[in-house]
């Protein structure tokens, strides 16, 4: 379905996850982040490009192998993202909802 975001239309799916990856721009990403009340900061940024380079990479992403990364330890992912952080990461960096998430 058809989403306007950050005055784009977009693909998302029922839950509100992109389902194009290359309609994704930060401006998108910093509109997503808005709507789960979260003020981007280029810490945030440096979390979303890694998980977009998984995403890349075909890389199955889940909090532990997030936390084991190097890019950023757990206690701050849940810091940067309180919501279920993994979920809301990957609905910011315009990446399918992991399969770890329920």
């Amino acid at each position: 379905m058809n989403k306007i975001i950050a005055g784009a239309t977009v693909q998302v799916n029922e839950e509100g996850y992109l389902t194009d990856f290359p309609q994704w721009n930060k401006e998108i990403g910093t509109a997503l982040a808005l709507e789960a009340d979260i003020n981007m900061t280029p810490r945030h940024w440096e979390v979303i490009d890694y998980l977009q380079g998984e995403f890349k990479n075909e890389s199955p992403l889940s909090i532990r192998k997030i936390g084991k990364s190097g890019v950023v330890d757990i206690k701050e992912f849940y810091q940067l993202f309180p919501m279920a952080p993994l979920k809301t990461a990957s609905k910011i960096a315009g990446i399918p909802k992991p399969a770890s998430c329920i």
